[in-house]
């Protein structure tokens, strides 16, 4: 039987639901009849029913031609097709009415009422049973999956009615967490409460969740699909069937907060006569050009008017992406773009750039910075963050390069880790450089976490939040110093342009104003409130996103600091502070430069780290097993 039902072609189906229909006809009119008169059980009941079975018959098949009711699927006899069973039994009963009145057949008007209910009712009630009895026959040797719709909104009602007819899943119940819905019926199914899932999936046997919540925020969504993951449920999300259809724009629910929102400082948008004196008109190299801190100089350039910008880089992509991003930025024309590629340890072709393109300044902003990955990688940290520094100040000092400017970091102060260390070692290479200089004035400029830059935990805990959390937290209570990648690319090209100090002159370490610390956790707060959601914490059981204390790793600090040795002078300029800090006599630093080359060049990393340590104030190293574990994570 199963072969030959799924052997009808649509044609024959078709036939078939004439047939019913005009069967129909006859017989609700004989019943009608029947309950009105029920006298007619006689010999006469052929000469007073054929008349008017016959034009019923005739009536219904027109009918449903005409309004198509046979090519209406079963599946799909909704509202609109039961209006159309009712349209053809008044039909009928309107010819009925038309022999009753002419003597034709002996029959009431309430009994052509009655036929019509009872045409209408047949026909819905036939079709009706017929689509049950062959989803039936259809799921033999089939077994219908039991899923259960999460949402009860106007999307999962819509996607529950489009299940229904589905002949390989059968939805057995509605989850949702709106006390507003709870305790609702949705096509013909009573909607639960998030507490007894658990009860229902065993009852039903179900392994599928079906999540309609388009509109709950991603954050949200992906917990709570963790959550259904967990208890061995395979989860499938759906989109409102309005995105479907293209009427409404699937969008990121986390807002689009600018990093400096969570900050409250006011920018620094000003453009100073100085700056503008030592960058307009010149040719300026950039080093680590396609970095966050490094393309961000390369905007603000711009603004300037520099006769070029050399871009010196060592990842293609980002030297690619820096290249034309400033290319077709308003205000970029008339200023020459020079990509160049390689690494600031290639002193013969730093030299040559500088020498072909008449390098006026350079603003040096390579460095490795990720303090695990350097963690991990010491040697290549010391290479390219000390050496690489040496090589290109030496190139710009003896190439007579105007203004060297050197990027550094408050990790540089007091480090506990190898990236720090480096940096600061950067610093004392830059200073004994600047004590020799009779052309290039030396400047570094030192400022804290950059919002916004690769190595920020903006990018880091907006991904988690994405994700549905948790946040992860090193401590409770760690702090650090803050600015937008804008106001700190601004500040370094104001700062590089400064006059510099003229007693004892070893080179201008210039502080960057970063206001108080802040607060990594109520930072975390504010991002998870920015995105609409809330902190899930014991006091708050139903929130949305965690926050995880996972403890501080090796090397990292709980607090930053700005200075090594208390005080600093003021500058021209009100969020730039002058600190004098002490560098290495020129006898030492050679030494040290000797003997670090040297544990480098063989991959001794325990030398060059021994090395930092005796000449890096406040560093000491961490103990091999810590530096495995930084590096495991």
């Amino acid at each position: 039987m199963l072969g030959a039902v799924g052997r009808l072609s649509r044609t024959q189906k078709q036939y078939i639901l004439l047939v019913i229909d005009s069967v129909l006809a006859p017989l609700s009119l004989l019943v009608a009849m029947l309950i009105v008169e029920p006298g007619l059980l006689s010999s006469d009941l052929l000469v007073t029913f054929m008349p008017g079975a016959l034009l019923v018959t005739a009536v219904a098949v027109v009918g449903s031609v005409v309004l198509g009711m046979h090519r209406i699927q079963l599946k799909s006899y909704e509202a609109i097709a039961a209006m159309k069973s009712g349209l053809i039994a008044l039909l009928c009963g309107a010819a009925v009415f038309g022999i009753w009145k002419a003597g034709g057949i002996a029959l009431t008007a309430a009994g052509i009422v009655l036929f019509v209910l009872i045409f209408t009712l047949s026909a819905i009630v036939a079709r009706f049973m017929m689509h049950q009895v062959l989803l039936g026959i259809l799921s033999l040797g089939q077994v219908r999956q039991n899923v259960i719709i999460y949402g009860a909104g106007s999307t999962g009602a819509q996607l529950a009615s489009a299940l229904r007819s589905d002949e390989k899943v059968r939805v057995v119940a509605f989850i949702d967490d709106n006390p507003n819905l709870r305790g609702l019926t949705v096509q013909g199914l009573r909607v639960r409460d998030s507490s007894q899932l658990d009860r229902l999936v065993a009852q039903h046997d179900v392994h599928r969740i079906l999540l309609a919540l388009p509109s709950a925020p991603l954050a949200r969504q992906a917990t709570l699909t963790r959550s259904l993951l967990a208890r061995g449920l395979e989860v499938q999300a759906l989109p409102s069937f309005a995105q479907l259809v293209g009427t409404e724009t699937i969008a990121d629910t986390l807002h689009s907060v600018a990093p400096g929102d969570f900050l409250g400082r006011a920018p620094v948008d000003d453009l100073q006569p100085e700056a503008d004196l030592a960058y307009h008109g010149k040719s300026v190299l950039v080093t680590g050009a396609g970095g966050s801190v490094g393309s961000e100089l390369c905007r603000q350039l711009l603004r300037y008017r520099p006769a070029r910008i050399v871009l010196f880089e060592v990842s293609e992509l980002a030297l690619y992406t820096i290249q034309n991003d400033l290319i077709s930025r308003p205000g970029a024309e008339g200023i020459e773009i020079v990509p160049v590629l390689g690494s600031v340890t290639e002193s013969r072709l730093i030299r040559a750039v500088c020498g072909q393109n008449a390098v006026n300044v350079v603003l040096h902003a390579a460095a490795y910075k990720h303090v695990p990955l350097v963690e991990a990688n010491p040697v290549a940290g010391i290479v390219n963050n000390v050496f690489g520094t040496r090589t290109t100040a030496e190139a710009a000092m003896d190439m007579g390069v105007e203004r060297f400017i050197m990027i550094s970091t408050d990790k540089a102060v007091r480090p506990t880790n190898v990236m720090g260390a480096t940096k600061r070692m950067a610093e004392l290479v830059v200073q004994d450089l600047a004590q020799r200089s009779d052309g290039t004035d030396f400047t570094i400029v030192r400022f804290g976490n950059v919002l916004g830059s690769s190595g920020s935990v903006i990018p880091l805990f907006k991904a988690q939040i994405a994700r549905g959390g948790p946040i992860t937290l090193t401590h409770e209570d760690v702090t650090r110093y803050f600015m937008t990648i804008e106001e700190a690319a601004n500040l370094v090209l104001i700062a590089g342009s400064l006059p510099k100090s003229r007693d004892d002159y070893q080179g201008d370490l210039l502080v960057l104003d970063m206001g108080e610390p802040i607060r990594i956790r109520d930072l975390a707060r504010r991002m998870i409130a920015a995105a609409g959601l809330e902190e899930r914490s014991a006091e708050n059981p139903g929130g949305d996103i965690e926050i995880s204390v996972i403890g501080l790793r090796p090397g990292e600090k709980l607090h930053e600091e700005l200075l090594i040795e208390p005080g600093m002078l003021t500058t021209p300029h009100e969020k730039i502070q002058r600190a004098r800090e002490r560098a290495l006599p020129a006898s030492v630093m050679a030494e040290v430069l000797r003997d670090l080359r040297g544990a480098v060049s063989v991959g001794d990393a325990e030398a060059a780290r021994a090395i930092m340590e005796q000449h890096v104030e406040g560093f000491a190293a961490a103990q091999p097993a810590a530096r495995r574990a930084t590096a495991a994570e």
